[in-house]
């Protein structure tokens, strides 16, 4: 059985919607004496939290080594799979000791969804983010980043392990054993 709900009565400030405008008007005015909280975009920059993942680069070591040995574990981590590695041969004689490198790195960053799995997946954290949350461009093509660009971007981060002159050291001192 439906029940009748009798709807209150409503005085004449009411039926004229003056408290709603008015109660309006009062957060208007004191939104108007506060100061402004709108940062001038390209000149202030937002501060950007320490856990903020970024743009994925490729970076290179203090001697100016890709660091990157085209494992393609990133590529197979990547969950839009934004990443694409074209594995070639070593060209640079001081690289001898890796097995492979890439002949084409490619990320899409329309694709990729910054969740850093590549980063923490990378073996040889060639892949850092980094702190740029305002990638833009004209085109789409422009926004997937090749190789080229991807060190650009990225520059060097020193290895404080210095995995490979080690191995570098100790190929050429197996290297001078044996002669």
């Amino acid at each position: 059985m439906a029940k009748i709900v009798e709807r209150p009565k409503l005085t004449l400030a009411e039926k004229t919607y003056l408290p709603q405008i008015i109660g309006g008007l009062k957060i208007t005015f004191k939104r108007m004496l506060r100061p402004w909280v709108t940062l001038e975009y390209p000149e202030q920059r937002p501060q950007l939290p320490e856990n903020y993942r970024g743009a994925p680069t490729l970076v290179c070591d203090q001697n100016g080594r890709e660091k990157c040995v085209s494992c393609q574990m990133c590529e197979f981590v990547c969950p839009p799979k934004a990443i694409r590695i074209t594995p070639g041969k070593i060209q640079n004689p001081a690289q001898a000791h890796v097995e492979k490198a890439p002949q084409a790195f490619e990320i899409n960053m329309l694709r990729c969804i910054y969740c850093g799995l590549c980063q923490e997946v990378c073996p040889e954290e060639a892949i850092v983010l980094q702190k740029v949350f305002s990638l833009n461009s004209r085109t789409r093509a422009a926004l997937v980043h090749d190789k080229r660009r991807l060190y650009e971007l990225g520059g060097t981060l020193p290895d404080n392990i210095l995995k490979w002159d080690k191995k570098l050291e100790q190929a050429k001192a197996a290297e001078h054993s044996t002669h």
